[in-house]
């Protein structure tokens, strides 16, 4: 007598994906993967258009500060005109104790020159920084130049002699022309109380989002400071005037916000 026959155990399942489940995990991955590479390349860009323009504030602000330590320091000029200075563009000539000697018989003492050139090779408007340490036979000329920011747009200086701004200070010819003129010029003579400096920097050149299209430039940066010179004031008389003054003691404006 034969056995019975055991019943076989059921087939089981495949565990392979389907192809529905295939395509909508191909088409879900797609689209994860499109919008990372858009946050990417937005990114990309943001860091290219930022970049140029920090280094560019960067730069405007070391130039700045640097004119400000020069001038915080300024003293008379040993022969000629003790200060000159022009507005538009801006052009100093003045001297300062801001100066590390390095050289033998070298001391503390440099005249310098602010002014802005432009650079024939390439076109761009520079500032430059020109210093002549010592008692040199011609102040406003000679000495080492430096380069201290390109590119530059502008730069504007104004000049505060305690009771008002002028546009430009200091005679370059050393006559104070007080001969001349009915009307005491106090910006002819002497140092100025401060001066107000406004430089502007071209600004980065933006790429076109549609190829083909010409890039535009974003708008300048424009950075302003009041510097205000290290002046010594006469100490005050301890003499007793004659005839007392009971008015109101004349007190200068102070439009320069110190």
């Amino acid at each position: 007598m034969k056995p019975f026959p055991l019943p076989s155990p059921p087939l089981s399942r495949s565990s392979a994906f389907t192809l529905i489940e295939l395509v909508v995990s191909s088409a879900l991955m797609a689209v994860v993967l499109g919008a990372a590479y858009v946050c990417l390349q937005a990114g990309i860009a943001t860091r290219r258009t930022i970049e140029p323009r920090s280094d560019r504030a960067q730069a405007a602000r070391i130039a700045l500060s640097l004119l400000s330590a020069d001038l915080r320091a300024a003293c008379p000029l040993h022969k000629g005109p003790e200060f000159l200075g022009t507005a538009t563009p801006g052009n100093l000539d003045f001297a300062t104790h801001h100066f590390t000697p390095r050289r033998e018989g070298e001391g503390d003492y440099s005249c310098v020159s602010w002014f802005i050139k432009a650079d024939p090779s390439s076109g761009e408007s520079v500032l430059y920084r020109r210093r002549n340490p010592g008692f040199a036979p011609d102040p406003l000329s000679g000495g080492r130049r430096e380069e201290i920011l390109r590119p530059v747009q502008d730069l504007t200086l104004e000049f505060y002699d305690g009771f008002e701004w002028f546009d430009s200070w200091g005679d370059p010819n050393g006559e104070a022309k007080q001969a001349s003129s009915f009307r005491p010029r106090p910006n002819l003579v002497g140092l100025p109380t401060a001066v107000r400096i406004s430089l502007a920097v071209p600004g980065e050149s933006i790429p076109s989002a549609s190829p083909g299209n010409t890039p535009t430039n974003a708008p300048p940066l424009v950075f302003n400071t009041v510097v205000r010179l290290e002046i010594e004031t006469p100490a005050p008389s301890t003499s007793t005037p004659s005839t007392p003054d009971n008015s109101a003691p004349n007190t200068p404006p102070n439009p320069a916000g110190f």
